[in-house]
């Protein structure tokens, strides 16, 4: 059985392009699991079917909060499962449900598996993540283009599309809550991989993905999260001489740009404090 889990904040009109993607031939085969985290959005339940769950989240708990929600609720349903978490914003090409079926017949030892994601016009948004601890590099590296095995491993894959074979986890795998936006895909793939899981990324899967309709509502808000979720990552997967360089690097990249840009440089100074504030309590 396929879980697709999908996190909803003002977006059942994304959300509706989503369910649309999927066949309605086979709905035996997967179901779709909707955390609500947009609590006075109702318009969300005109989508609730037998096969679409829709599980209140009481307040926004971001991303990872929203995820971890779902994963316990399909985890207590089917230890057995695979759990394909999907940005609202992104939906499935033709005939992808019976390829992931058979991708992971073919390949259960992968754990966690990242596809890769077109924008619209068929431009790859993502295709592999790679982590260099000597220097905090966390990049986006396209592994899949020029490569035609069926999947190839990788450090990290976007939340945007990340499928998560539940039966490889002896206890349910779940987002660290000290994340509440950005960068808890990262240290999701990492945690597991320093456990022992294999992380990969393959082209067989894809999905297509409208970048960031949901985030760019509020560019101060997005670059404050991003940016506190940043040095957060740093501090955990790198050492103190690297963290306190990059620290220095996002201090004279928010003075630079309160010029150029005062809201996205406000949004970096806020994320800057609020993780100096979180260091202090802890």
């Amino acid at each position: 059985m396929i879980y697709f889990l999908t996190v909803n904040y003002y977006s059942t009109n994304l959300i509706t392009k989503l369910l649309d993607s999927l066949p309605s031939c086979c709905n035996d085969s997967y179901k779709i699991i909707i955390i609500n985290n947009s609590p006075d959005d109702n318009s969300i339940y005109q989508l609730k079917n037998q096969s679409t769950i829709i599980i209140e989240a009481e307040n926004n708990l971001g991303f990872g909060g929203g995820c971890n929600l779902g994963l316990q609720w399909i985890y207590n349903q089917d230890k057995q499962g695979i759990v394909w978490i999907i940005n609202p914003d992104a939906y499935l090409p033709e005939n992808t449900l019976e390829k992931a079926q058979l991708f992971f017949n073919r390949y259960p030892e992968l754990s966690i598996l990242g596809t890769i994601v077109y924008t619209p016009e068929q431009k790859t948004w993502f295709a592999g993540g790679r982590f260099i601890p000597e220097n905090g590099a966390i990049l986006e590296v396209d592994l899949l283009t020029n490569n035609d095995t069926d999947y190839i491993n990788c450090d990290w894959v976007s939340g945007c599309s990340i499928i998560i074979n539940l039966k490889n986890f002896s206890k349910c795998p779940l987002f660290d809550h000290a994340y509440f936006l950005y960068y808890e895909d990262f240290d999701f793939c990492r945690r597991y991989a320093n456990q022992g899981h294999l992380i990969a990324i393959t082209k067989q899967l894809s999905v297509i993905h409208e970048p960031s309709s949901i985030t760019n509502r509020n560019i101060l808000t997005k670059i404050r999260y991003s940016t506190y979720s940043y040095l957060f990552t740093i501090n955990r997967y790198t050492n103190k001489s690297i963290f306190t360089m990059r620290f220095i690097m996002q201090i004279i990249k928010a003075t630079m740009g309160l010029i150029i840009k005062p809201q996205a440089a406000l949004g970096k100074i806020y994320g800057i404090c609020d993780y100096m504030r979180n260091q202090q309590h802890h």
